[in-house]
């Protein structure tokens, strides 16, 4: 990328600050009210999609978080020239004066979905998509969503596990055995002096309001305030709690952006009915923009100061 050029890779940093001494874990608290947000809004940023756009009327999670990137950096220098464009599953946003490219492949599963003889397969060893991701300077990876899709929503027909091929398996085995193939590509093809690996926790959804305290409700439609800490009754996640056991796998430097816990509280987050201006149904999913992506991406940019 050139020796001032930068650019980041959306496909997240066990981040712990030192603070007088002790370590304080920055995902680890509660919600509060801070009058100088949201840090800006949908006039500010041309880039924000309708579904998302929540102050208006109110397709990845990936997208959600590259997004609020965008209109973070966008915000921040808002008459510096830029360009953006979509080729194809690749978005790539840049300012040409900074050097800057910020890109989001859409790619949700991190391995590889081919055309087979009798439909797509989706290969749970194979990352030949990988070949995008050398010589970037930041890569920040995320997937589990999609891995629960199923009829009409679900973008292949059977599944190949070395050279098993599956009509369908449990998902949550399927995931694993992907990301174990993404651990292997991680430690054969990064090189930490020149590329940060970054991984996003999986985001929540608020469909089901058995897991929070307010047993009345049934998703997130009419919530209007954050949960405090000790209402969220779900526990940890179990998408999660496989990533935390393959990244402890990981040889090379991968950080954590443990986002999940946050995210689990926001339950007032979400474009709810207003997506889409409800012509799609309820998302209970997918965030608001401005919203709690844009919290994701704090946490970003403190974690790239310190590592």
């Amino acid at each position: 990328m050139g020796p001032f050029g930068f650019a980041v890779f959306f496909i997240v940093i066990e981040f712990w600050q030192a603070v007088n001494g002790s370590r304080c874990n920055v995902y680890k608290g509660k919600w509060v009210y801070d009058a100088s947000y949201p840090l800006y809004n949908f006039t500010d940023c041309p880039f924000i999609l309708e579904q998302f756009n929540c102050q208006h009327n109110g397709d990845s999670l990936s997208s959600n978080q590259w997004l609020s990137l965008v209109c973070l950096l966008h915000k921040s220098a808002p008459h510096a020239k830029y360009t953006a464009q979509r080729i194809g599953g690749l978005s790539t946003f840049s300012f040409r004066a900074y050097r800057v490219s910020i890109m989001l492949s859409r790619n949700a599963f991190l391995v590889d979905i081919v055309n087979g003889k009798h439909g797509r397969v989706l290969k749970l060893n194979s990352i030949g998509g990988g070949q995008i991701w050398k010589g970037v300077d930041v890569l920040i990876f995320d997937t589990w969503h999609w891995w629960l899709h199923t009829g009409r929503k679900q973008p292949w027909d059977y599944v190949q596990d070395n050279n098993v091929t599956h009509k369908d398996m449990n998902r949550t085995v399927a995931y694993e055995k992907a990301l174990r193939t993404w651990a292997r590509w991680v430690n054969l093809n990064v090189d930490p002096a020149k590329t940060k690996v970054f991984f996003q926790g999986v985001s929540p959804d608020h469909m089901n309001s058995k897991d929070w305290v307010d047993r009345t409700a049934n998703t997130c439609v009419g919530e209007i305030r954050p949960l405090l800490s000790g209402e969220y009754l779900a526990g940890p996640h179990p998408a999660q709690v496989i990533l935390n056991k393959v990244l402890r796998s990981v040889s090379k430097p991968v950080h954590l952006l443990d986002i999940t816990g946050l995210s689990q509280l926001r339950k007032d987050g979400h474009p709810s009915v207003f997506g889409y201006r409800g012509r799609h149904g309820i998302d209970c999913t997918h965030w608001c923009l401005p919203g709690v992506p844009d919290t994701w991406n704090e946490l970003l940019f403190a974690a790239l100061i310190q590592t």
